[in-house]
């Protein structure tokens, strides 16, 4: 698992499948890192050279005291692809990596392939919220008082019983955050505009929403939908985390969507 520096900040990095084949390149959530693709790497690294990476401020990742900018996080990916010579990526990102996957798509065209944006939104017109939640996790030193309320908003009622040994996983991914990593990419997030950008994305893009999800909801899927030209919309029985609720219906959406004939 290579480090590879961003301008300053070491970024982990993890690659899977055989050399030469398309890579797919897979960006994670706020307070997750790239083990959240635990359940899609085998499926996917057996027909992709697959990249996952730490974003900037989570996991392995280092985490300079923020804020950040979603054009930061954009740019520590494309420093990931210059280290390992990839001249162009399909991209796969859930929430954050999502958002750092629309910028990439806008300002930096030809470096993306294919485009999967699940779970994610272009911008929060109430910052109070954002700002809220930055001044409760300060005031907190950490994440663990905010878990139950965020995993509530993660996945549903009835998956949370279902799979208590999964949801712990996620709780303890979510807990062990880096302080200011976390408070910077929220900045980020709460700072973020991108629906100018949405008309300048030429990649074929899929949408991945989850009827469930509060947290970014089904109607900011459909306006991202109607704005950008020929993209496809697929709704899962989920939550926010889409592609752990629903993680067979997740895989079988994003090989299907990347096994499509170019046009």
């Amino acid at each position: 698992m290579p480090i590879i520096d961003a301008d300053g900040c070491p970024i982990q990095v993890e690659v899977e499948g055989e050399a030469g084949r398309p890579v797919l390149m897979l960006s994670n959530s706020l307070g997750t890192d790239l083990r959240m693709w635990d359940g899609q790497a085998a499926a996917l690294a057996s027909r992709f050279r697959l990249v996952r990476y730490d974003q900037r401020g989570h996991g392995r990742s280092g985490a300079p005291r923020g804020p950040y900018t979603m054009e930061r996080l954009g740019r520590d990916a494309l420093a990931v692809m210059d280290a390992l010579g990839l001249a162009r990526v399909h991209w796969c990102g859930l929430s954050m990596g999502g958002m750092a996957g629309t910028w990439l798509a806008a300002q930096a065209p030809a470096r993306i392939g294919r485009l999967i944006l699940s779970n994610t939104t272009v911008h929060y017109s109430d910052k109070k919220l954002w700002d809220e939640r930055i001044r409760a996790v300060r005031a907190a030193g950490g994440l663990a008082p905010l878990a139950d309320r965020l995993l509530a908003l993660w996945f549903t009622n009835d998956f949370r019983a279902r799979e208590p040994a999964t949801v712990e996983r996620m709780r303890e991914m979510l807990t062990a955050s880096p302080l200011e990593g976390y408070l910077g990419c929220c900045e980020a997030i709460r700072d973020m505009d991108h629906r100018p950008l949405l008309a300048k994305i030429s990649a074929p893009t899929l949408i991945i929403a989850g009827r469930h999800d509060q947290a970014t909801p089904l109607a900011v899927a459909q306006f991202m939908h109607e704005r950008i030209a020929g993209s496809q919309l697929a709704v899962l029985e989920a939550a926010h985390i889409s592609n752990i609720e629903q993680r067979e219906a997740y895989t079988e959406a994003v090989l299907t969507f990347l096994a499509e004939p170019a046009e």
